[in-house]
């Protein structure tokens, strides 16, 4: 599976699936880009989840809409509504076992 890149007007996809984690993030943003790989790697592990990434410079209105004060910060989505988030970067290993607990895997 891949990560999507999402705007604004796109967004509506994340809210769409049934089991998402939307990551904001900024190009500026030491801590992104450190999550970078590690959000791409646990996105090819963790299997029946949408991945999704959202650069709050380009997606100001989705980042407002959900109270994204900083960055990265990851957002998980059941059935459209927001479940919980995870705000920092993780290593790999954690982030996976963060996403499978969230969602009861």
């Amino acid at each position: 599976m891949s990560v999507r890149e999402l705007t604004d007007k796109d967004f509506t996809e994340a809210e769409k699936s049934d089991k998402a984690i939307a990551k904001f993030h900024a190009d500026w943003c030491g801590p992104c880009q450190m999550l970078k790989p590690t959000y791409l790697e646990v996105a090819e592990k963790v299997k029946g989840v949408d991945f999704f990434s959202i650069n709050v410079d380009n997606a100001p209105e989705t980042s407002e809409k959900y109270g994204v004060m900083s960055v990265p910060t990851m957002i998980i989505f059941e059935k459209g509504k927001e479940k919980d988030r995870i705000v920092g970067a993780l290593n790999a290993e954690t982030l996976e076992g963060e996403i499978k607990k969230k969602f009861g895997a």
